[in-house]
């Protein structure tokens, strides 16, 4: 039992929840360790692209293990330590983009991960699911707040208040999911995404999630001259030289993050 980081080749790191026996649920001590895979991915330059996955077939997580969270008592002064343990879904700025490998349920908290991630690919027997209100909670980590934005209206609102899941045509056909593939092409198909976008300007690619994210709290005049005055401190990075070289010589890019 624990959560996994590999770094592969091309500055790709994949994550995987490994707790298949409880489909992938966490604890107290796996979200810790969650907290420190994010970590590692947003400060060490050599991760240009993350991906999460769960272990086995069955789950990519079905959120908190709430057997060891219900009913268990905190101090009142916890619920203002908001920067301890930080989650990518519960705020922690990550502008690297992250890619989820959705192999099986993905429930609640596990739904609520998957909603702060990038790009999702999922196999055929995915579930998707909020459920909370059904424990009487709601989905937190950003459950109310993301479904909202990322879906239409009536949709979301059906999702956060039965409870009931969708399956992954459904979810495909909403837009939660770029694509469906096999369960035995799922992390090939997640590696040839994270090695596009690994491919590409590494400062620019950040730049464009983080303008992307902060867009409905900008507006659009704010989003128009961010996005001006970031060009110009781009057009004068060593990867902006090196595209309009690789270019002129006709060969791919080496783009370094400088």
């Amino acid at each position: 039992m624990s959560i996994d980081l590999d770094v592969h080749g091309g500055g790709i790191a994949l994550i995987t929840i490994n707790r298949p026996e409880k489909r992938n649920a966490l604890d107290a001590e796996h979200y810790a360790g969650l907290s420190r895979c994010w970590e590692t991915v947003r400060d060490d330059p050599a991760i240009r692209v993350a991906i999460i996955t769960g272990a086995g077939d069955k789950a990519f997580s079905s959120g908190a293990d709430l057997k060891t969270f219900i009913g268990r008592e905190a101090e009142l002064a916890d619920l203002w330590l908001t920067q301890k343990g930080q989650l990518l879904n519960r705020g922690l700025e990550i502008w690297k983009p992250v890619i989820a490998a959705v192999n099986g349920y993905c429930l609640a908290g596990g739904m609520t991960l998957m909603l702060a991630t990038d790009i999702r690919i999922a196999v055929p027997h995915a579930t998707f699911g909020l459920a909370e209100v059904k424990r009487g909670i709601i989905a937190a980590n950003g459950g109310t707040q993301r479904t909202a934005a990322q879906l239409p209206y009536a949709v979301a609102m059906e999702l956060l208040l039965t409870g009931d899941s969708i399956d992954a045509q459904t979810a495909e056909r909403w837009g939660l999911v770029n694509r469906i593939v096999p369960p035995e092409r799922l992390l090939d198909e997640a590696m040839a995404f994270a090695r596009r976008i690994a491919a590409n300007a590494p400062l620019a690619v950040q730049a464009a999630k983080e303008l992307a994210v902060r867009a409905p709290e900008m507006g659009l005049t704010m989003g128009l001259r961010m996005e001006q005055f970031v060009n110009k401190v781009l057009s004068g990075t060593a990867d902006v030289r090196e595209g309009k070289a690789a270019f002129a010589d006709k060969r791919a890019p080496r783009f370094t993050g400088r």
